[in-house]
Order: C-alpha cells, then sequence, then structure tokens
C-alpha cells in the first residue's frame, strides 16, 4: 500500500469557470475536443502534472469514456503523468538534436542537478526528462523549461541557465 493518499481530484472554482468557458466552445457532440484544455487545465491546478483521479474526472466532466483521456494524457509529452520540479526540463534527444550534442548537454544536466533522467531534485525544484522531439530541429539541440524553449545550445549554457532558474 502507498503512504500517500491521492485525494479526489476537482476543479476549484476558478477553473470550473474555465472549464465550463471551454466546454461552450465545443459542438455538444463533439466534446472529446476539449480533453486537451481540460488537462491543461488540471494539470496546472495540480503544479505541473495529472494523477489518475483528474484523468478520472475530465472523464465524467465531459461525459465520455476514460479511455479516450488516457489516450490523449499518455500520448502528449507535454502531460506529465508523475510529479515534477517546479523547474520541467526537457531535453529533446531526437536525431537532428542528438547530433548536435543533446547526449551531452542531457549528461550535463544529470551531474549539475544531482539526478538521473526521470529523477526530481530533493528539494523539488527541479526535474529532467529525455523527450522525442520539440519540433525546433533548424535551432538543434533544443531544451524546454517549463513553456520556454532554449535554441542552440552549448554544454557552456546548461550552467547558466541551472543558474538562472535557481535565483
Amino acid at each position: 500500500m502507498s503512504d500517500t493518499i491521492e485525494l479526489k481530484f476537482k476543479f476549484n472554482n476558478s477553473n470550473d469557470l474555465k472549464a465550463k468557458n471551454i466546454i461552450k466552445k465545443y459542438p455538444k457532440k463533439f466534446l472529446s475536443s476539449a480533453i486537451l484544455p481540460l488537462l491543461h487545465l488540471s494539470q496546472e491546478q495540480l503544479g505541473g502534472w495529472l494523477n489518475k483521479s483528474a484523468i478520472e474526472y475530465i472523464s465524467k466532466y465531459l461525459k465520455i469514456p476514460l479511455i479516450n483521456v488516457y489516450e490523449v494524457a499518455t500520448f502528449y509529452h507535454m502531460f506529465n503523468l508523475k510529479k515534477v520540479g517546479k523547474h520541467c526540463i526537457s531535453v529533446c534527444t531526437t536525431t537532428p538534436c542528438m547530433l548536435r550534442g543533446s547526449d551531452s548537454i542531457l549528461k550535463k544536466f544529470e551531474k549539475g542537478l544531482n539526478i538521473k533522467t526521470g529523477e526530481v531534485t530533493k528539494d523539488g525544484s527541479f526535474s529532467l526528462h529525455e523527450i522525442e522531439c520539440l519540433g525546433a530541429c533548424i535551432d538543434a539541440p533544443v531544451i524546454k523549461v517549463n513553456n520556454n524553449y532554449y535554441e542552440n545550445l552549448k554544454l557552456d549554457d546548461i550552467k547558466k541557465i541551472v543558474k538562472n532558474l535557481k535565483k
């Protein structure tokens, strides 16, 4: 048995109002189109990740099968299904980025943050992820920190990025 209790997710009042406004944008027979924005809203409310309860809640909220929400939540790299750090670092390791040094960048982050890929620092400040593609191949290598992109990176840039994020 887990030593943490997962509380049932529910939109707070502000997000419930936002969710209702999102749903109004879609025809009733196409409510599944609201899955993406509602997952984003839920993830934001939970501090950067989605728990099982939030995914189940969206399924019930939209009155659609749970599998449809899981498919979206697990397909897109923008959704985190476990807790992440305050600064969620994603390093692209697809071929263009790899050819321009993303493997070395990933190792530099691991060393500098003292964590392995997929882990969160003990203080909860950073999490590190290897990601398939960030869609900016022309500016490889690329990383994303939360919603900010850093392109054309050099190894020397990594220390500066971490230092600025710690401020």
